[in-house]
């Protein structure tokens, strides 16, 4: 972690706009330029992605990578709030530039037009220091948490099916991996599912708060614990994790 004399030094504009967070015990204005000098890569941009990505902006982390292909579609907007009506048929990755700077002008945004591969992982993994997976396919997920784990960095991963919502942190070094999760893609697994809009939104501001926590030391990450709620009876779950020994990514 950085020496608080390293961080960047807040702009008097800035100090006004954080004001209600810098207040908050544990945080302060260390925790605000933790989060100005801090690079947050997301993928992908939907729903939950979407999420993070405005809460970061809004929360004021300094850099976002971001990673989504495709245009936007109609079934795309009961969900996607980075989204708009009348850019139907555009690119969803400048759509969402375009929503997050207009919130965020300080904002520094990598925009790619393509979703992470294991051709692009590393390149894209290793401009951050914190990723946060929200990608539909396993096959992404897979890559990016490889990726995280060569290069030591730790990932928040997100999901959600129909009311429910899961979220926990992995830290390379300290708790095991995705695939020590899951070692192989569930078999019911499917690209599109059930989902109310609402459930993403609670999903992405869960994971937005696992990465200011990962940055600015606030609090205590999901390193090791699986959450789960359903949001329907609004019940919560917490599991311990424990990494696998036998895993090809991360065990010993």
């Amino acid at each position: 972690m950085s020496k608080p004399s390293d961080l960047p030094k807040l702009t008097d504009a800035e100090r006004e706009v954080y004001s209600w967070q810098t207040t908050v015990a544990g945080f302060g204005e260390e925790g605000q330029r933790r989060l100005k000098a801090a690079t947050v890569m997301v993928s992908r941009i939907g729903g939950v992605g979407g999420l993070v990505a405005y809460e970061l902006a809004a929360v004021g982390v300094g850099r976002l990578v971001l990673a989504h292909a495709g245009k936007l579609k109609p079934s795309d907007l009961n969900r996607q709030l980075l989204m708009r009506h009348d850019a139907l048929g555009q690119a969803r990755i400048d759509t969402a530039v375009e929503s997050l700077k207009a919130l965020n002008p300080r904002l520094e945004i990598v925009a790619v037009p393509g979703n992470v591969t294991e051709a692009n992982a590393a390149k894209l993994v290793g401009q951050a220091d914190v990723v946060v997976d929200c990608a539909p396919l396993f096959e992404e997920r897979f890559a990016m948490n490889a990726a995280c784990v060569r290069l030591a960095k730790p990932m928040v991963e997100c999901a959600m099916y129909e009311t429910e919502a899961h979220i926990t942190s992995f830290a390379p070094g300290r708790t095991g991996c995705l695939r020590c999760l899951y070692p192989e893609e569930p078999d019911d697994w499917k690209r599109r599912f059930p989902v109310i809009g609402a459930v993403s939104g609670a999903v992405g501001c869960f994971g937005a708060m696992e990465a200011i926590k990962i940055i600015t030391g606030l609090g205590e990450p999901l390193f090791n614990r699986l959450v789960t709620c359903d949001l329907r009876a609004m019940t919560f779950n917490s599991v311990r994790l424990q990494q696998r020994s036998d895993c090809p990514i991360c065990g010993k």
